[in-house]
């Protein structure tokens, strides 16, 4: 009986020891951990939904100047690049051709001028014969046919006459706006043909101080663009630059490529500075929706703290805080648009607590709090418990990333964001 006393006596030591060991482990745990609480400070900001797409930049007003009449280039006096004001020569085309045109038409005039006036005369004598009985009905009427044939003859002569006039004209090229010359399509010596189509010799712009863009949005996203909404693109050749714009006009016409429906979406685009060229290539985003206000990053509705964390900050001899007043002197049940209550932490002091809000806009980063929050209250992100020389060297919130497609130098798209605590 005593032999088994020992061995239970020692056994019994052993496990008060083994508790002993494993209170103090626990404890020095504890004492090597610390809470570290992140917040977000509650401040001002914009929340944009945007629609993307590509487009290519093109002046407002475009002309392509032809000619109307077949020849060779035997002048050019503009070329790539230069301005040119309206009825300024621009090039000839030659003109022997259309000169011996011209003295023919006017040779053909003289004949026929000549010829009604011979038959203006038979017809008159013809008839004061045949008033006179001195001459039949038929040589009347004969004389009267030949002199009517005479007139017709004279109007066609003349119109071809002033037709070889305007085409002697269409040979020296003018301007028809005021602009720039974007490109030119002939060479001096180069011959020219009108007989199926006008060629084109020239494409002017008007004004290249006032872009537009051609962009291709998605019939997914048709739906949400409207006329005046805000833009901003890019293009490769400044990549460092965000140029503003603003959409003008939502074409009805479809264009399909590869079973990929896209409507083109005009969008005015000042260019001062001359920056942009015809033809480049610019990433566009549209704002459809935008609202400024109170901001909460979305990451804050996702925090809710465990027990541990509660009884971390609120001691067991410590007495429950008294609920938070609304700023308004109100509690109401805020809810969002899926009918749900909406909820975040406030950190006041050593203390947080839940404080119900009603969400406005979002764009995925952050949510615009209509009600429930005011600016300089402390949002809470995440709590959870570090080791401490892990806690000493945690500083600003690495998940929290800036908002997407903003940049941090502009003030006015600058997320506001306080330090953890």
């Amino acid at each position: 009986m005593k032999k088994k006393r020992k061995i239970w006596l020692i056994v019994l030591g052993i496990v008060v020891v083994a508790l002993a060991i494993l209170m103090i482990v626990r404890a020095t745990k504890s004492a090597n951990k610390e809470l570290v609480i992140r917040t977000h400070v509650v401040g001002e900001y914009t929340v944009e939904n945007t629609v993307t797409a590509t487009g290519t930049i093109e002046p407002v007003e475009t002309v392509e100047v032809g000619t109307q009449v077949s020849g060779k280039v035997e002048k050019i006096y503009v070329d790539f690049n230069d301005v040119v004001k309206k009825g300024q020569l621009m090039a000839e085309l030659d003109k022997q051709t259309l000169n011996q045109s011209l003295s023919r038409a006017k040779a053909s005039l003289t004949s026929a001028e000549s010829q009604l006036t011979y038959a203006k005369l038979n017809y008159e004598r013809t008839k004061q014969l045949y008033e006179a009985n001195a001459a039949t009905l038929a040589a009347y009427q004969d004389a009267q046919n030949t002199y009517t044939q005479a007139q017709m003859s004279k109007k066609n002569a003349q119109a071809s006459y002033d037709q070889a006039r305007v085409d002697l004209g269409y040979a020296e090229i003018y301007s028809p706006i005021d602009g720039i010359v974007l490109d030119r399509a002939v060479e001096v010596g180069q011959t020219v043909a009108a007989s199926f189509s006008t060629p084109t010799l020239f494409t002017l712009a008007n004004d290249l101080t006032k872009m537009q863009v051609e962009a291709d949005v998605d019939e997914a996203d048709i739906g949400q663009v409207k006329e005046g909404q805000k833009v901003t693109f890019t293009v490769d050749a400044y990549m460092d630059d965000v140029f503003d714009g603003t959409v003008n006009q939502i074409r009805m016409k479809p264009t399909t490529t590869s079973n990929v429906v896209t409507y083109t979406v005009i969008i005015d685009a000042p260019n001062p500075d001359q920056k942009l060229f015809p033809g480049m290539t610019a990433s566009v985003t549209i704002v459809t929706e935008e609202q400024t206000g109170l901001a909460v990053p979305a990451e804050a509705f996702n925090f809710t703290p465990d027990e541990q964390v509660l009884k971390a900050i609120r001691k067991a001899d410590k007495p429950e805080p008294p609920q938070d007043e609304h700023p308004q002197g109100e509690r109401p049940q805020m809810q969002n648009g899926n009918g749900a209550t909406t909820m975040v932490w406030l950190k006041r002091g050593d203390d947080m607590m839940p404080r119900p809000v009603k969400v406005g806009m979002s764009d995925g980063a952050y949510k615009i709090i209509e009600q429930g929050v005011q600016a300089g209250d402390s949002v809470v992100l995440s709590a959870q418990f570090v080791v401490k020389e892990k806690a000493k060297k945690t500083g600003e919130n690495p998940f929290m990333p800036g908002p997407p497609g903003r940049n941090r130098n502009n003030s006015n798209n600058k997320a506001p964001s306080g330090p953890p605590q």
